[in-house]
């Protein structure tokens, strides 16, 4: 009987549309939104974030396995896993937990755009780029698209004071409820999933 809330939460990862077409726009404070807007403004080069460069190809190559039947091409796949894994650093959040949010969001799918305009990877709102970006800013490019997500979930788990579940129903907007919490998670944690614990990287 266990395996049965695993197994649809399987199915509904094949099945579901784009996420976070519900994400609240709320005003930010002065300071929050310059702290932001210097995160989403950074212009560095994404590049594996490990104390040992062996750790670094460890990960990368495991979680390129995990990834192939979504991303068959190994240049494309390994230019991803490299941004999640520097987006989600400097933001001082898991790239497992990245992963299994951008599993949920989009399927991985770089051009997905949710009914209510949500865009790309992480299933960005375009209001963010009003309020913290710059107009020459596309939420479709990867890196900025990665680099918008990881600063706003870094921003939800700050004002919940580190509680994910609660950050993680406010980035879908459905905060109170367990759905997409439960979803994020359990692409996460599982470890048919995105779960790796043998490496860690320097943020963690």
């Amino acid at each position: 009987m266990k395996l049965i809330p695993c197994l649809v939460l399987l199915a509904m990862f094949t099945t579901l549309p784009a996420q976070a077409g519900a994400q609240k726009e709320e005003e930010l404070a002065a300071n929050v939104a310059s702290t932001m807007r210097r995160s989403v403004s950074d212009t560095n080069a994404p590049r594996l974030v490990f104390d040992d460069p062996r750790d670094a190809q460890a990960w990368l190559r495991e979680m390129s396995q995990r990834l192939q039947t979504r991303i068959p091409d190994q240049w494309a796949r390994e230019r991803l896993l490299t941004a999640i894994q520097y987006e989600a650093s400097r933001a001082g959040l898991d790239p497992q937990l990245v992963l299994g949010l951008i599993q949920v969001e989009s399927g991985f799918k770089k051009y997905a755009i949710s009914n209510a305009g949500a865009r790309g990877l992480m299933q960005v709102m375009p209001f963010w780029v009003r309020n913290i970006g710059a107009p020459q800013h596309n939420l479709f490019d990867l890196t900025t698209n990665l680099r918008y997500g990881c600063t706003i979930l870094r921003h939800y788990l700050d004002i919940e004071r580190g509680n994910l579940f609660r950050a993680l129903g406010r980035y879908n907007g459905s905060l109170g409820r367990a759905e997409y919490p439960d979803l994020v998670i359990a692409a996460w944690k599982k470890r048919w999933h995105w779960q790796q614990t043998a490496l860690k990287t320097a943020a963690n």
